[in-house]
């Protein structure tokens, strides 16, 4: 092997010893640096932004609950028919059908209990099916609040004889989930700069950021129920509805982030 040759494998020999030593010390590097503690040289910080806003919408539910003995087909069309009957009412007074939802329909036997205190024996025959109740429920979105009390009223005079869960809510938080969030983000990175400066320390990357939705419920609202106690199974007379008013409603995030201590 020449000179020159040799010069061109020795120089190429180098390079290489030198790369995989540079490769090591940064796969060193690198390693050392993922196996630090989570909390090494970090701190952590929460605040919490809060939006209130009025609801733009109230819901409630009515059902229609009918008794009878063990036809259960003649309940069903009798039932349905008074459904119907509310539902076409409601639909009437404005309310979109998309807005108008099923929210359950339930077929439960009715049971008669012997009176075993009067046999002799010490046998008692279990319960026996006398009939069936059939209770059908719908959910209501109202957008226009100037409906909600004759609603209420109506609903009942046109079959239903349970109304219930009446609330007042926002439709889409989107946007204020979104204002929530910037101002909680917004009081964290405050807080974090008075901690730097109170521990004598500069804020670094941020490391680590979570948020946390929740919704404390209405600052003011009203309850309303009327149910079968009140009007009977077959309807009735139903007493004037108070005046229902929206209040207040809270939307919060809480923001959890954690900085590098610089």
């Amino acid at each position: 092997m020449n000179d020159s040759l040799k010069n061109a494998v020795g120089v190429a020999l180098f390079i290489t010893i030198l790369s995989v030593g540079y490769a090591a010390f940064r796969g060193v590097g690198i390693y050392d640096r993922s196996s630090e503690p989570s909390n090494f040289r970090s701190f952590s910080v929460q605040a919490e932004g809060t939006i209130t806003a009025v609801p733009d919408i109230a819901t409630f539910s009515f059902s229609v609950i009918t008794e009878g003995g063990e036809d259960v087909a003649t309940l069903q069309e009798e039932n349905s028919q008074k459904m119907n009957q509310a539902i076409e009412y409601v639909v009437d007074q404005g309310i979109a059908k998309a807005d108008v939802k099923t929210q359950q329909y339930r077929i439960n036997p009715r049971y008669q209990n012997s009176n075993c205190s009067l046999r002799e024996d010490d046998i008692c025959p279990p319960p026996e099916i006398v009939g069936y109740s059939i209770r059908q429920s719908a959910d209501v979105k109202i957008r226009d609040f100037e409906l909600i009390s004759s609603i209420l009223s109506g609903v009942v005079q046109n079959g239903a004889n349970s109304v219930t869960q009446v609330q007042f809510t926002i439709d889409d938080s989107t946007e204020l989930e979104h204002d929530a969030r910037a101002e909680a983000i917004q009081l964290a990175q405050e807080k974090a700069e008075r901690i730097a400066d109170a521990g004598d320390f500069s804020v670094g990357r941020l490391l680590e950021i979570n948020e946390e939705f929740y919704y404390p419920g209405p600052a003011a609202n009203r309850a309303y129920a009327m149910d079968e106690a009140a009007v009977g199974i077959g309807g009735g007379a139903v007493a004037s509805t108070p005046s229902l008013e929206p209040g207040t409603q809270e939307v919060s995030v809480r923001i959890y982030m954690r900085y590098e201590i610089d």
